[in-house]
């Protein structure tokens, strides 16, 4: 996801991230948004057309696992949401133009090793890879607002699904989880990973996702420590 924050919060600016941004306003995130169409989920978008995913050479997939598998069976990643791919529906909003309770979108961004992100921000304002030898896939997340929209302080303030395709081809390797996205930074919340593709095929389990802060696009940073379980299907 994401897509949290209060304007006043410093989560709010993380509702900047999932929204706000370059020129989307929103999701970890808060700004300004300029108008223009896209659709999601039949509504109308607001929000600025979404910039194409920036060119990044990717490794293999094997290669992209193996820098976030550890030891203990989990893996662990950050992400760096692209908030210039942004974009959420155009109803419901509240009074100032930003998202509701009940508002969807879906925004994507950079996976990078964990720890990659105490150092930098992980997006350049155009929404390019600040570390584009670093990144080991895509993340995409989509939802919908909760609580008290854009305008909630803290606890849940959007549900999503997310998906991380590592490597460099698009379904060779992927998960995917649900759950609810925090306004708090620093605090953690479960997410139920739901499936996936390739080496986590039929993946069950569960993991935390933190929210780290926001980044050059206001996008949310984040990160994941993933405890990934075979099926029993």
């Amino acid at each position: 996801m994401s897509a949290f924050a209060n304007h006043d919060h410093p989560a709010s600016k993380f509702v900047a991230g999932i929204v706000f941004a370059v020129a989307f306003v929103v999701a970890g995130f808060g700004a300004l948004v300029t108008g223009s169409a896209v659709a999601i989920a039949d509504d109308a978008a607001v929000s600025a057309p979404a910039a194409p995913a920036k060119a990044v050479a990717l490794p293999p997939a094997a290669a992209a696992i193996a820098r976030v598998a550890r030891p203990d069976g989990t893996i662990r990643f950050e992400i760096a949401e692209d908030a210039t791919r942004f974009v959420w529906a155009a109803a419901p909003v509240d009074g100032d133009g930003m998202p509701a309770y009940g508002t969807s979108f879906v925004t994507q961004g950079y996976i990078y090793p964990d720890g990659t992100l105490d150092e930098g921000t992980g997006v350049l304002p155009d929404g390019s890879p600040e570390y584009p030898n670093k990144v080991l896939g895509e993340w995409t997340c989509r939802g919908w607002f909760v609580g008290e929209g854009m305008q909630t302080k803290t606890g849940p303030m959007v549900i999503t699904t997310q998906l991380y395709n590592f490597g460099s081809e698009y379904g060779d390797a992927t998960l995917s989880t649900e759950g609810y996205e925090l306004a708090d930074v620093g605090v953690a919340i479960e997410r139920a990973i739901t499936g996936g593709t390739g080496p986590f095929a039929h993946a069950d389990g569960d993991g935390e996702q933190t929210l780290l802060g926001l980044n050059a696009t206001e996008g949310v940073n984040l990160s994941f420590a993933l405890a990934v379980e075979p099926s029993s299907d």
